[in-house]
């Protein structure tokens, strides 16, 4: 498409799409970023809304159990089930959208269907009062999350020069924040149903994403450029050697410890506040602590990934938000009291919103081939959202085997310090 096309992607004509497979080198405007941001928030509230509240008490609704372990137990199998789609659908995603040479671009209809199946799904699990209902559609759920998000990351790489993806990616990750506090504010005061909580943050996604959707610029891959592979060889593209390609191995690794590691500090807090704390306003005082780490998080992923612009470095600032979290959650552990809880929050949104954006350029900067950029961030992507849906399961196995939350707190530190370490080993980026 040339600079001075009149179609609806003239409104982003900063944007690089000079070129499928190289690097690109002139900055995307605040349009393109505004509008990429706008999607992310509509993402993170309909994936961490039901995560955080509408999945728990729908699961415990149907429960009607007075042993609370029963209820984390059943959300975790839930989201384990969930997690192990995301693990075979974030990469398959990935890897296609690479391949799609249809005439509206390679990322636009899988951006587009993720979205509508991420949306129906959500609307359709308001409607469930059976487990066997909700563990349907929350996994079908995910899928279209995975689809949608698999597509979306990668116009990171396709459009975004590596000196301007710190700062772009810090509009990936504070999103999330702000996605969990609307999202909680939403369906604890306007839409206080279970079937219009679901749908409201449907209908948000869908608004949200839109926009992007329509007019972001998506390069078309000719037919005759497309790859022409054997099942066998795309079976196998899915294998990135640690040994051939160690930065990435070491990157991989490093997202996975410290994801599992935030997960399980913040999935189960609040079972924490509930039946850790005894505290009678475990609800409001959720929505409380979510808007402590969801400043600290917006203020740390907008500054830390433009520094990390600046200054050229991802490793270190990656290193210390690791360490962060891990102090955090230590807070948790020997000091379970609400004041701590809110100093802990505070530094779990410093810590992670600085991982969120650094993490997200450093991942772009260690793929193995810019042919297979969406395949191997769908990869990179595995690790953001399996140890979100398998921590549950884990944290109530370790709370019911330890009788109480400290130990849950300590794994999340040794998880977040092992973070730390893996990605210290980083040598191609600084």
């Amino acid at each position: 498409m040339s600079e001075g096309s009149q179609t609806p992607d003239s409104v982003f004509s900063d944007a690089t799409i000079t070129g499928l497979f190289t690097e690109p080198t002139r900055r995307v405007g605040g349009g393109w970023i505004a509008l990429f941001a706008a999607a992310w928030l509509g993402i993170w509230m309909a994936q961490l809304t039901p995560i955080q509240l509408l999945l728990p008490l729908q699961v415990e609704n149907q429960l009607h159990t007075s042993y609370w372990v029963d209820s984390v137990v059943a959300f975790g199998i839930i989201s384990g089930i969930a997690g192990v789609a995301a693990l075979l659908v974030f990469p398959l995603t990935g890897a296609l959208s690479d391949r799609t040479s249809s005439r509206f671009g390679r990322r636009r209809p899988w951006i587009a269907g993720g979205t509508v199946l991420f949306a129906a799904s959500l609307v359709l699990l308001g409607l469930q009062e059976s487990l066997l209902g909700i563990g349907v559609f929350w996994t079908l759920a995910i899928i279209g999350f995975c689809v949608l998000t698999a597509s979306l990351t990668a116009t990171i790489s396709d459009q975004v020069p590596i000196n301007q993806r710190g700062y772009v990616s810090g509009w990936l990750s504070a999103p999330q924040a702000i996605g969990i506090i609307l999202g909680l504010v939403l369906v604890t005061t306007l839409f206080v149903s279970q079937f219009s909580g679901y749908l409201a943050v449907a209908v948000a996604l869908v608004l949200l994403v839109l926009p992007f959707c329509l007019w972001m610029p998506d390069a078309v891959l000719p037919r005759a450029d497309r790859a022409r592979v054997t099942a066998r060889e795309f079976v196998d593209g899915f294998w990135i050697s640690p040994k051939r390609f160690p930065d990435f191995g070491w990157t991989l690794l490093s997202r996975i410890l410290v994801n599992f590691g935030n997960a399980l500090g913040t999935t189960l807090l609040l079972y924490f506040l509930m039946f850790g704390l005894n505290d009678g306003s475990a609800q409001d005082d959720l929505v409380v602590l979510t808007l402590i780490y969801m400043v600290f998080v917006i203020l740390a992923a907008l500054g830390a990934g433009a520094l990390s612009d600046r200054l050229e470095n991802r490793r270190g600032f990656v290193f210390v938000a690791s360490a962060v979290q891990g102090v955090a959650a230590l807070i948790l552990a020997f000091v379970p009291s609400l004041p701590a809880a809110m100093v802990a929050a505070g530094m779990l949104g410093l810590g992670y919103g600085c991982f969120l954006a650094v993490d997200q350029a450093l991942a772009t900067q260690v793929l193995p081939d810019p042919v297979t950029r969406g395949k191997d961030l769908g990869i990179m992507n595995i690790a953001t959202a399996v140890p979100q849906a398998l921590s549950p399961l884990l944290g109530a196995g370790v709370v019911a085997l330890f009788g109480g939350f400290a130990a849950l707190f300590v794994l999340s530190a040794l998880f977040a310090f092992a973070g730390a370490l893996a990605v210290a080993r980083v040598k191609s980026v600084r």
